[in-house]
Protein backbone atom coordinates (compact mmCIF):
# COMPACT_ATOMS: atom_id res chain seq x y z
CA UNK A 1 0.00 0.00 0.00
CA UNK A 2 1.00 3.57 -0.68
CA UNK A 3 -0.06 6.50 1.46
CA UNK A 4 -0.18 10.07 0.19
CA UNK A 5 -0.05 13.14 2.42
CA UNK A 6 -0.85 16.52 0.89
CA UNK A 7 -0.11 19.95 2.27
CA UNK A 8 -0.03 23.58 1.24
CA UNK A 9 -3.64 24.48 0.58
CA UNK A 10 -5.35 27.54 1.99
CA UNK A 11 -6.94 30.89 1.29
CA UNK A 12 -5.24 33.32 -1.05
CA UNK A 13 -6.22 36.52 -2.82
CA UNK A 14 -6.54 36.66 -6.61
CA UNK A 15 -3.12 37.04 -8.17
CA UNK A 16 -1.46 35.28 -5.26
CA UNK A 17 0.53 32.06 -5.10
CA UNK A 18 0.42 28.75 -3.29
CA UNK A 19 2.62 25.66 -3.37
CA UNK A 20 1.10 22.24 -2.85
CA UNK A 21 3.12 19.19 -1.83
CA UNK A 22 2.23 15.51 -1.88
CA UNK A 23 4.53 12.96 -0.27
CA UNK A 24 4.17 9.25 -0.92
CA UNK A 25 5.20 6.60 1.59
CA UNK A 26 4.72 2.91 2.22
CA UNK A 27 5.49 -0.05 -0.01
CA UNK A 28 6.83 1.79 -3.03
CA UNK A 29 8.53 -0.06 -5.86
CA UNK A 30 8.52 2.69 -8.46
CA UNK A 31 6.22 5.62 -9.12
CA UNK A 32 5.78 6.26 -12.82
CA UNK A 33 3.25 9.10 -12.97
CA UNK A 34 2.45 11.75 -10.39
CA UNK A 35 -0.32 14.25 -10.87
CA UNK A 36 -2.70 16.80 -9.45
CA UNK A 37 -6.44 16.90 -9.99
CA UNK A 38 -9.09 19.28 -8.70
CA UNK A 39 -12.80 19.31 -8.09
CA UNK A 40 -14.83 22.45 -7.65
CA UNK A 41 -18.29 22.40 -6.02
CA UNK A 42 -20.88 21.05 -8.42
CA UNK A 43 -18.29 20.11 -11.04
CA UNK A 44 -16.53 16.96 -12.10
CA UNK A 45 -12.96 16.27 -11.08
CA UNK A 46 -10.51 17.47 -13.70
CA UNK A 47 -6.85 16.96 -14.42
CA UNK A 48 -4.60 19.88 -13.53
CA UNK A 49 -1.12 18.57 -14.33
CA UNK A 50 0.90 15.37 -14.53
CA UNK A 51 4.58 14.55 -14.57
CA UNK A 52 6.24 11.28 -15.47
CA UNK A 53 9.36 9.90 -13.87
CA UNK A 54 11.58 11.26 -16.64
CA UNK A 55 10.24 14.77 -16.14
CA UNK A 56 7.84 15.23 -19.05
CA UNK A 57 4.85 17.31 -18.00
CA UNK A 58 1.28 17.84 -19.12
CA UNK A 59 -1.04 20.70 -18.12
CA UNK A 60 -4.68 21.58 -18.47
CA UNK A 61 -5.10 24.53 -20.81
CA UNK A 62 -6.66 26.57 -18.02
CA UNK A 63 -3.47 26.50 -15.93
CA UNK A 64 -0.73 26.62 -18.58
CA UNK A 65 1.71 29.40 -17.89
CA UNK A 66 0.50 29.82 -14.30
CA UNK A 67 1.06 26.43 -12.64
CA UNK A 68 4.25 24.37 -12.53
CA UNK A 69 4.42 20.72 -11.55
CA UNK A 70 7.67 19.15 -10.37
CA UNK A 71 8.78 16.03 -8.52
CA UNK A 72 11.59 14.82 -6.32
CA UNK A 73 12.03 11.12 -7.08
CA UNK A 74 14.34 10.57 -4.12
CA UNK A 75 11.64 11.84 -1.77
CA UNK A 76 8.67 10.39 -3.72
CA UNK A 77 7.15 13.85 -3.59
CA UNK A 78 5.29 15.91 -6.17
CA UNK A 79 4.79 19.66 -6.01
CA UNK A 80 2.41 22.09 -7.66
CA UNK A 81 3.49 25.73 -7.75
CA UNK A 82 0.42 27.85 -8.45
CA UNK A 83 0.96 31.48 -9.43
CA UNK A 84 -1.43 34.21 -10.54
CA UNK A 85 -4.30 32.35 -8.94
CA UNK A 86 -7.84 33.15 -10.05
CA UNK A 87 -11.18 32.65 -8.27
CA UNK A 88 -11.99 29.88 -10.75
CA UNK A 89 -9.03 27.91 -9.39
CA UNK A 90 -10.96 27.40 -6.16
CA UNK A 91 -11.35 23.66 -5.62
CA UNK A 92 -10.23 20.66 -3.63
CA UNK A 93 -6.88 19.60 -5.06
CA UNK A 94 -5.89 15.94 -4.86
CA UNK A 95 -2.71 14.19 -5.87
CA UNK A 96 -2.57 10.84 -7.59
CA UNK A 97 0.34 8.52 -8.20
CA UNK A 98 0.67 5.47 -10.42
CA UNK A 99 2.87 2.90 -8.75
CA UNK A 100 4.47 -0.41 -9.47
CA UNK A 101 4.48 -2.87 -12.33
CA UNK A 102 0.70 -3.25 -12.06
CA UNK A 103 0.23 0.52 -12.45
CA UNK A 104 -2.02 0.94 -9.45
CA UNK A 105 -3.57 4.34 -8.70
CA UNK A 106 -3.33 5.88 -5.26
CA UNK A 107 -5.08 9.11 -4.23
CA UNK A 108 -4.44 11.66 -1.55
CA UNK A 109 -7.16 12.96 0.75
CA UNK A 110 -7.34 16.35 -0.91
CA UNK A 111 -6.52 19.88 0.19
CA UNK A 112 -8.74 22.94 -0.17
CA UNK A 113 -7.56 25.88 -2.23
CA UNK A 114 -9.73 29.00 -2.05
CA UNK A 115 -9.00 32.08 -4.13
CA UNK A 116 -11.01 35.04 -2.92
CA UNK A 117 -10.65 38.68 -2.01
Amino acid sequence: QVQLVESGGGLVQPGGSLRLSCAASGSIFSISVMGWYRQAPGKQRELVATIIRGGMTNYADSVKGRFTISRDNAKNTVYLQMDNLKPEDTAVYSCKVVEGLRLRDYWGQGTQVTVSS
